[in-house]
């Protein structure tokens, strides 16, 4: 049956308190079997399906032959991915994200997958906040003495 809500709506705010919607990126990712098939289409059709988790951004990265391939920018899946951008993401491994913002910017650069070359080539996607994030930073910038260029705590 639907939920009604009582004539004096306070009486649920203990249960609302407990069951308070997150707030939380989407993330699928994918491999198959099939060298010879490709994510790409599964991907957008999947993230479409979670475009509810977030509307900010929309990113895919798959691998063909540990080739690299990677498409993501400001806006909804429908609007980020084109044909041309679809036919260039090959694989049959991949990794989607749709971003909803809970730290950084909204500049297309904090838009995920994100992806380094050190040391040897890898792409993440995340979803939350790491509290650390701040320490984290100063590591990699004192110690490891590799640049940041954003203000997501994914990076």
């Amino acid at each position: 049956p639907p939920f009604i809500l009582p004539r004096n709506p306070e009486i649920l705010s203990p249960y609302i308190h407990r069951t308070t919607i997150q707030k939380m990126c989407g993330i699928l990712g994918l491999l198959l079997a099939d060298e010879n098939c490709h994510v790409n289409q599964m991907l957008y059709d999947g993230l479409t399906v979670l475009q509810h988790r977030g509307q900010d951004a929309a990113g895919i990265v798959t691998s063909e032959k540990g080739r690299l391939h990677l498409r993501k920018d400001n806006g909804l899946v429908k609007d980020v991915f084109q044909t041309h951008h679809m036919l260039d993401l090959r694989g049959n491994v991949g990794l989607g994200h749709v971003r909803y913002p809970t730290a950084g910017s909204s500049s297309c650069a904090e838009a995920q997958p994100l992806y380094t070359n050190f040391p040897h080539g890898v792409c993440v996607a995340h979803n939350g906040n790491l509290t650390n994030a701040a320490e984290l930073t100063d590591i990699c910038r004192h110690q490891l003495r590799r640049h940041v260029n954003t203000d997501s705590d994914s990076e």
